[in-house]
C-alpha cells in the first residue's frame, strides 16, 4: 500500500517551480498525494497537479524565456496594481480548457485573502483559473479579483504556508514546501553578480517610467539607504518585492512554529526573484535536491 501525503505548497513566485520537483520526487518514492493545499504559486502548481495537467504546464514553464515572461504581462496603471493578470490565465486556460475544482481526483484547496473583510478565503470548488487568479494577486502588483463583496488578493498576505488547513488522516503524513526560508550566502553571491542585469530588466523600466516623479525619487532615496554598499541600490520593483517577501518570511515562520509538518522542504527566499521564471531549470534542480535531503532525514 502506498504511503499517503497531505501536500502543502507555499507562496513565493518563481521559486514555486521547486514544487514541481517535490511532487515528482514524492511520486517516484512511492507516495500517494491524497490532498493538495496551495497558496499563490503553490496554488498554481498544486492546481495543475490535482487537475492532472502538471506535465503540460511544466513543459510550458520550462520553455519560457525572459522575453516570454515580459510578453505575458498585460500592463495597466491603476491605484490597485499594474498587471491585469488576464493574459497569462487566458493562456493557461487555452492549454487545458475549463477546469472545475470539484471534478479533480485529488482534493484541492487554493488560498486567497479577502482584503475588504480581512480574512482568508478557501477555494475548494468552482473555476480553477478564477481561484488561481485570486490566489496569486500580489497587492500593488496584480489587480485584485472582485467577487461580490469580496476584494481578493494573494493568499500569502495572511497565510503563505497553509499547513494549518490540513485535517490529517491517521495513515498519512504532512509534507510542506516553504519557499520563504532564510536567505543563504551561496544564492546571495549569485544575485550580486547579476544585480546590474536585473536593474535593467524591461519590466522594472516600464513600471518606473509610468510612476509619478515623487514616488520614483522616494524609491531611489530609500533604495540607497537599504543597500549593502554605496554602489548598490534597490529598484522600486525590488523594494515592492522585498517588502512583500519579508512579510511572508515572518508569517511562514510563525505558522510553521504552531503547525509543524512531518516533512518540511525549505527553499531559500533569495534562490530566485518573484518573476524569474526563466530560471526554471535551476529552481527545479534545487527543489529536487532539497526534497531528497528532507526525505533522507525522515528515513534516518
Amino acid at each position: 500500500m502506498k504511503k499517503k501525503v497531505h501536500l502543502v505548497l507555499g507562496s513565493g513566485g518563481a521559486r514555486g517551480l521547486a514544487h514541481i520537483a517535490v511532487i515528482e520526487e514524492l511520486e517516484k518514492e512511492g507516495f500517494e498525494i491524497i490532498e493538495v493545499i496551495g497558496c499563490s504559486m503553490g496554488a498554481v502548481i498544486g492546481g495543475f497537479y490535482a487537475a492532472g495537467h502538471l506535465k503540460e504546464y511544466k513543459e510550458w514553464l520550462f520553455g519560457l524565456s525572459k522575453s516570454d515572461v515580459f510578453d505575458l504581462m498585460d500592463f495597466t496603471f491603476t491605484k490597485q496594481g499594474f498587471i491585469k493578470g488576464e493574459k497569462i490565465f487566458n493562456t493557461l486556460r487555452e492549454m487545458t480548457g475549463d477546469l472545475n475544482i470539484e471534478d479533480f481526483k485529488v482534493p484541492f484547496t487554493a488560498v486567497a485573502t479577502d482584503m475588504k473583510n480581512n480574512k482568508e478565503v478557501y477555494f475548494r470548488k468552482g473555476d480553477l483559473f478564477r481561484a488561481l487568479r485570486a490566489s496569486v494577486s500580489i497587492p500593488g502588483v496584480f489587480l485584485p479579483v472582485i467577487d461580490g463583496n469580496r476584494l481578493l488578493v494573494d493568499g500569502g498576505v495572511l497565510n503563505p504556508m497553509p499547513v494549518n488547513l490540513v485535517k490529517k488522516k491517521e495513515d498519512a503524513i504532512v509534507v510542506a514546501v516553504n519557499l520563504n526560508a532564510p536567505a543563504e550566502d551561496s544564492f546571495r553571491a549569485i544575485k550580486k553578480s547579476t544585480r546590474e542585469l536585473a536593474r535593467k530588466n524591461e519590466i522594472q523600466k516600464w513600471i518606473e517610467k509610468m510612476l509619478p516623479d515623487g514616488l520614483k525619487e522616494y524609491a531611489k532615496k530609500y533604495g540607497k539607504e537599504g543597500a549593502e554598499t554605496e554602489k548598490e541600490e534597490f529598484s522600486l520593483m525590488g523594494l515592492m518585492e522585498a517588502t512583500f517577501s519579508f512579510t511572508q518570511d515572518r508569517l511562514s515562520e510563525l505558522i510553521l512554529e504552531t503547525s509543524k509538518p512531518d516533512i518540511l522542504i525549505s527553499i531559500p527566499r533569495n534562490a530566485a526573484g518573484t518573476f524569474e521564471f526563466y530560471e526554471s531549470k535551476n529552481i527545479y534542480s534545487l527543489g529536487q535536491e532539497r526534497c531528497k535531503k528532507a526525505m533522507q532525514l525522515l528515513e534516518n
